[in-house]
C-alpha cells in the first residue's frame, strides 16, 4: 500500500515518497499569538497531529516543526502598557499549548519562536538582495514579485490578478504587490524591545520571511511536507514559496492544507457572535469528545459545527467505549497472558493511505466494534478478541482510546463513593432475584435507570455504566 496525499501545488493526489524513509520532515505554520485559540485553531492543529501519527506508524520517525509567530503587527496592536507585546505573546502561547495538549495533540519535535531566529531571517533576506529578488527602500526591504516568474504557482494566479500586498506602507514599493521582508521601525513609534539592528536599519521581520527562515534552520533547505490552514495559501504560503525558491532553496516537496471551520454553515465571525473559543469549548465538553468531533470530517473539507456535533461524537465514543469495557471484562485473562503488536486492519490502513481519510477509518473502527459485540453475544471469544485488538490498535493510531491514561480523569473520593452505593444496590437486587422477588429487583433497576445508570448482567456478574441520557 502507498500513502497518497493531496498536494495543493500540484492540485492532485500524489504518492508520498519522503526524502529520507527513516525520518519524515514536516513543517506546520503555528499560531500568531496575539489572542487565545479558537475552535479553528484546534481543528487545524489536530489535522496535522493525525497526519503526523499516521506517518509515524508508516515510517517510524517524524521530525515535526510547528512555529510560534510571537512578533507581528497584530501582537503589537494588542499589547498594552500593562502587558507589553512579549508578555502578551508568551501568555497566549501558553494558552495554545494547554488547549492543544488537552485534546491530545502531541508536542512538536521543535517549536521555535520567530524572535529566536532573527539572524537567520536577515541572512535569507541578504541572499535575496544579492540574487536580485529583493531591494531595500527607506529602511524597509521588499521582495520583488516581478523578478520571480514562478510567483503565483502555488495558488495558480498571475501577478496582475493579485491584490496589492497590504503588509507595509506602499510608498517604498516598486510594485504594490511586493511584500515586506524587513519592516523598518524608524519614526513609527514601535517599542524598542520590538526592534532589531540590521544592515538596512533598525526594524523587525515581515511575517512571511519568518517561516522560510525557521523551516530552513530546523529542517534544512528541502523538506517533505509544509502544512497549514486553507486560509494561509495566499499570501503567506505563496510568499514563502517564492522567497525560499528565489533564494535557491528547494523548500517543501508537498503542500498540505486543512479546511476551515464554520458554525451553522457560516464562517466564524465575532460580529456574528458565533466565535467558539477553545477555553469555552473545553469547559463544556470532554476533551476526548472534542478530539473525536474535530477528527470526524475529512481534513480538507470544511467542518460545520452544529448543535448536535458534539452529542453525536459522544454517542459514537460511548459505543466504542462500551465494547472495549465489555470485551475487557471477558477477555482480560487472555489479554494479560500474551503481549501483541498493535497492527491495524488493512481496511483502516487503506483509508488513511487515501489522503488521510479519517472518516472512512472511523467507519472501520465502528464496523469492528459491531463485529466484536456480535461475537461476545454469541460467546465467540476468538472473534471478539480479534476485534478487541483491532479496535485498540486503530484507536491508538488516532489517539482516541478512552482507556488511554491521557483521557483519564481522577474523580477522587466522589467516584469511589458512587461506586460503593451502586454496588450496594446491585447486591440488593441480586438478593431480591435470589428470593424471586422480581418486583423488588425491578425497582432497584428502575431507580438506577432514573439516575442515568444502566446495568448489564453477564456470566461474571452485574456491571454498571452511565447511560447516554
Amino acid at each position: 500500500m502507498t500513502l497518497r496525499i493531496y498536494d495543493t501545488e500540484a492540485q492532485s493526489l500524489r504518492d508520498f515518497v519522503p526524502l529520507d524513509p527513516e525520518n519524515v520532515t514536516m513543517y506546520v505554520c503555528g499560531p500568531t499569538v496575539q489572542s487565545g485559540p479558537h475552535i479553528g485553531h484546534l481543528r487545524g492543529a489536530l489535522s496535522f497531529d493525525l497526519l503526523r501519527r499516521w506517518l509515524e506508524y508508516r515510517f517510524g520517525r517524524v521530525t515535526f516543526v510547528r512555529n510560534v509567530t510571537d512578533i507581528d503587527d497584530k501582537v503589537l496592536v494588542n499589547a498594552t502598557p500593562d502587558e507589553p507585546w512579549w508578555a502578551l505573546a508568551y501568555r497566549m502561547e501558553q494558552e495554545f499549548s494547554r488547549a492543544y495538549a488537552a485534546i491530545g495533540i502531541a508536542a512538536p519535535t521543535y517549536e521555535p519562536r520567530a524572535t529566536a531566529s532573527i539572524p537567520q531571517m536577515q541572512e535569507l533576506i541578504q541572499r535575496l538582495i544579492d540574487a536580485g529578488h529583493a531591494y531595500a527602500s527607506a529602511g524597509d526591504v521588499y521582495f520583488d514579485v516581478r523578478s520571480w516568474p514562478a510567483y503565483g504557482e502555488l495558488t495558480n494566479q498571475s501577478v496582475d490578478a493579485m491584490e496589492p500586498a497590504a503588509d507595509a506602507d506602499p510608498r517604498g514599493k516598486r510594485d504594490p504587490r511586493d511584500f515586506a521582508l524587513w519592516k523598518g521601525s524608524a519614526g513609527k513609534g514601535e517599542p524598542e524591545s520590538a526592534t532589531w539592528e540590521s544592515p538596512w536599519g533598525p526594524g523587525r521581520p515581515g511575517w512571511h520571511i519568518e517561516c522560510s527562515a525557521m523551516s530552513r534552520r530546523y529542517l534544512g533547505a528541502e523538506f517533505d511536507i509544509h502544512g497549514g490552514g486553507l486560509d494561509l495559501r495566499f499570501p503567506h504560503h505563496e510568499n514563502e514559496l517564492a522567497q525560499s525558491t528565489a533564494a535557491g532553496d528547494p523548500f517543501a516537496r508537498y503542500w498540505v492544507h486543512n479546511g476551515l471551520v464554520t458554525v451553522g454553515a457560516q464562517k466564524m465571525s465575532k460580529s456574528l457572535f458565533n466565535f467558539i473559543l477553545a477555553d469555552d469549548l473545553l469547559a463544556e465538553r470532554d476533551p476526548l469528545v472534542i478530539r473525536y468531533a474535530l477528527s470526524a470530517a475529512h481534513y480538507r473539507s470544511s467542518l460545520d459545527i452544529t448543535a448536535t456535533t458534539f452529542d453525536e461524537a459522544e454517542a459514537a465514543l460511548d459505543r466504542i467505549g462500551g465494547f472495549l469495557e465489555r470485551a475487557g471484562r471477558v477477555l482480560t485473562a487472555d489479554a494479560d497472558e500474551v503481549e501483541f503488536v498493535a497492527v491495524v486492519p488493512d481496511a483502516f490502513a487503506v483509508a488513511l493511505d487515501d489522503d488521510l481519510n479519517v472518516p472512512q477509518a472511523l467507519a472501520v473502527v465502528h464496523e469492528r466494534v459491531r463485529a466484536g459485540n456480535t461475537a461476545l453475544d454469541a460467546g465467540d471469544r476468538e472473534t471478539a478478541d480479534a476485534a478487541f485488538r483491532d479496535v485498540t490498535a486503530m484507536l491508538g493510531v488516532l489517539a482516541l482510546d478512552p482507556a488511554d491514561e491521557q483521557w483519564q480523569t481522577d474523580n477522587g473520593p466522589e467516584a469511589s463513593a458512587l461506586d460503593a452505593l451502586v454496588q450496594t444496590m446491585i447486591a440488593q437486587r441480586a438478593d431480591a432475584r435470589a428470593e424471586k422477588d422480581w418486583a423488588a429487583a425491578d425497582r432497584v433497576r428502575a431507580a438506577l435507570a432514573a439516575a442515568g445508570i444502566a446495568l448489564e448482567d453477564t456470566t461474571d456478574g452485574t456491571h454498571w455504566s452511565f447511560t447516554n441520557g
